[in-house]
């Protein structure tokens, strides 16, 4: 039986068990998919435990993907260029780290404009997606200015620092912040001019910078649809089954509750 789990803190919000116990059904994999509440401590006993098997793939979420990049034995090239670590892989003894974000990002980018990108934030999600989003006229805005300088270095994608809370002409932004969750709102007038809306957060209803961007009239992917395609990626790295996404979103669609992609 494939033992497979979720690593965070919180975790209580996360549709990803939902998801992969899904994923499991369709594929007739014989498995079970939990979330496991954890700190810092308790990521080394994961990895560990994956080490001598007792556990056969996990995903990290927030707060510990930096975390998790420093932890394994083996990173990925986009994972390592991230410093940003979703998705953990056993492969005799050896765990290996992987970012699914980066791909998923690029597959849920569909319907949005291919030109400038405003993108908010400098966790490991902002790090995903200037990864995933490199060759495009990047702009990144952090509360702390710092931070997002430190972003581009760690990447080293190509990307000017922008200022908290300034609109840029026609870019599209992502959000790769936590505002969104429980209604918390992206600063004023930021949507106005741009060119569409990457909203990493995800909830049972649309978030407010869903609705406003909806209101405007602007493109606009949810947080959701990168959730599926990051989910379905680690599926396929663990069981090399590509899983069902219509299973996926079905299991999703019925009820779910206020998280996050990061």
């Amino acid at each position: 039986m494939l033992k497979l789990a979720l690593l965070g803190d919180p975790v209580s919000h996360s549709l990803s068990p939902r998801l992969h116990t899904a994923a499991l059904r369709a594929a007739g994999v014989d498995g079970s998919y939990v979330a496991r509440r954890t700190d810092a401590a308790g990521m080394e006993a994961a990895v560990a435990d994956l080490r001598r098997g007792g556990l056969d793939g996990a995903n990290v979420t927030m707060p510990h993907k930096a975390l998790a990049s420093r932890l394994v034995d083996v990173v990925g090239p986009e994972a390592d260029r991230a410093a940003s670590v979703n998705t953990l892989i056993v492969s005799d003894g050896v765990v290996i780290g992987e970012s699914t974000d980066v791909e998923a990002i690029r597959r849920a980018w569909d319907g949005l404009p291919d030109g400038a990108v405003l993108l908010l934030g400098a966790g490991g999600a902002a790090a995903a997606a200037m990864v995933a989003l490199e060759g495009r006229p990047l702009m990144v805005a952090a509360r702390r200015p710092e931070a997002a300088a430190a972003l581009i270095t760690r990447t080293g994608v190509e990307a000017t620092v922008a200022r908290w809370g300034e609109p840029i002409d026609g870019a599209v932004v992502v959000n790769a912040t936590p505002l969104g969750m429980h209604a918390r709102h992206l600063p004023d007038r930021l949507l106005e001019s741009a060119g569409g809306l990457f909203d990493m957060p995800y909830g049972p209803v649309p978030t407010p910078a869903v609705e406003h961007a909806a209101g405007l009239g602007i493109p606009v992917v949810e947080g959701i649809e990168m959730l599926l395609h990051q989910a379905a990626l680690s599926f396929e790295l663990w069981t090399g089954v590509t899983p069902s996404l219509s299973a996926m979103r079905e299991a999703v669609a019925r009820d779910h509750s206020p998280g996050s992609n990061l």
